[in-house]
């Protein structure tokens, strides 16, 4: 008997037991479905982190006060860094082209009966150029305004919207804890960063932040919630890291554990794709799960195919099938029910990769490896569990079968 004689007596007896097939091939379709989802939405989901972070700005190290382990301790933000250390940084540190530092606290913002709780910033005339933001309308905060101490407030593009709606908000007046500040710009959208809108926050001078808003939290001088540097190009960023550390150190005093930490936007990429990564190698490793139980599934249905097949089996032997026709017939059939449940799974997993795609933020993209992975191992699987039921009708004796006639 040829290989396309098999075939077709092997598509034969799949369709005439339709239901049998499908609930077989059940299995390996939501595996596949599931691997291939899985893989792409991981990668969509580093993609995502990744712009996310590229919007923060080019070559950018962040300084928060503290160390890791302290701020687990404790629910209280560590004040040990000040406006005095910024200052020294954009000075004495040959790599760092701009500085911004920060000091943020949530805060209601008023207007004429509307109002909101957002993000207050306070920062200085750096912070646009440094985390690569832009003023739409308006200006943003000047040296004078630092200096002066100045009651003056920029908006994000949202918090704009939903304060002044239809109205020109530059020359308004909001009020901020009970204070009056004057709007003299409204930013340009920026978007989401992991899961924190940036169109939502208004930012006055951090003088006035430390004097009006926060109070004085150190007796070292304006204490800061976190510094952003630009280093000058991208192969400085591993240099301004070190001299900034020696900078912070010997402005400290520190002999022993430092109470900074700095971080660079490849650390906190590194960090993000290592916990993708380790999640898209579970949830895949889940997903095959169902593909060992689909070829489970396929070797059950065979082996009690078999028991029904008997007499034909037997009959086959008895007008000339070899033990190689009978394992070609039902090894085929096994690899047919595979197979198709792959191909199957295969356009569910890019569909609903697809559909993640267009419903979310994140880039999801499906990865030819992971659908030829996914058509391999589902191929794999139907020979491998085939083989025993093929064997065990090929070696079944005819005048046995006969009997059961």
């Amino acid at each position: 008997m040829d290989i396309g004689e098999s075939v077709r007596m092997a598509i034969a007896t799949l369709k005439a037991n339709r239901l049998r097939s499908g609930l077989t091939m059940l299995g390996i379709i939501i595996g596949n479905a599931a691997v291939i989802a899985m893989v792409g939405v991981g990668q969509g989901a580093q993609r995502y982190a990744a712009s996310q972070f590229e919007s923060l700005g080019p070559n950018t190290l962040f300084i928060v006060p503290g160390t890791p382990q302290a701020r687990n301790r404790t629910s209280n933000v560590p004040q040990t860094l000040v406006l005095e250390d910024a200052k020294a940084i954009a000075t004495q540190v040959p790599t760092v082209q701009e500085v911004a530092p920060q000091i943020q606290l949530q805060q209601r913002v008023t207007y004429r009966g509307r109002n909101t709780n957002v993000l207050i910033v306070g920062t200085t005339p750096t912070f646009p150029s440094v985390r690569s933001f832009t003023v739409a309308q308006g200006r943003f905060i000047s040296d004078e305004d630092v200096q002066r101490h100045r009651r003056v407030v920029i908006l994000g593009s949202d918090l704009a919207k939903k304060l002044f709606i239809n109205e020109n908000p530059v020359g308004q007046q909001v009020r901020i804890k009970n204070l009056s500040f004057e709007v003299i710009g409204v930013m340009a959208e920026k978007g989401a960063f992991l899961g924190n809108n940036q169109d939502e926050a208004a930012y006055i001078p951090i003088t006035t932040m430390s004097s009006r808003i926060v109070g004085q939290r150190s007796p070292y001088g304006i204490s800061l919630t976190f510094i952003s540097v630009s280093a000058r190009d991208e192969q400085s960023i591993d240099a301004a890291k070190f001299q900034i550390t020696n900078l912070l150190r010997l402005r400290h005093q520190i002999v022993d554990e430092d109470d900074f930490t700095i971080q660079t936007q490849k650390e906190a990429l590194q960090i993000i794709g290592n916990i993708s990564n380790a999640l898209t190698l579970m949830l895949a490793a889940i997903a095959g799960i169902s593909l060992l139980v689909g070829g489970i599934g396929i070797m059950n249905i065979m082996l009690v195919s078999v028991t029904e097949r008997t007499q034909e089996i037997g009959l086959r032997k008895a007008i000339g099938a070899t033990q190689r026709d009978i394992l070609a017939q039902f090894m085929i059939e096994a690899m047919i029910l595979s197979a198709l449940g792959g191909l199957i799974g295969t356009g569910l997993g890019v569909g609903g990769v697809m559909l993640v795609a267009i419903l979310t933020p994140l880039e999801a993209g499906v990865a030819p490896v992971a659908v030829a992975l996914a058509v391999g191992v589902s191929g794999s699987i139907g020979l491998f569990f085939g083989v025993v039921p093929a064997q065990r009708a090929a070696r079944l004796d005819p005048i046995v079968a006969l009997r059961s006639v």
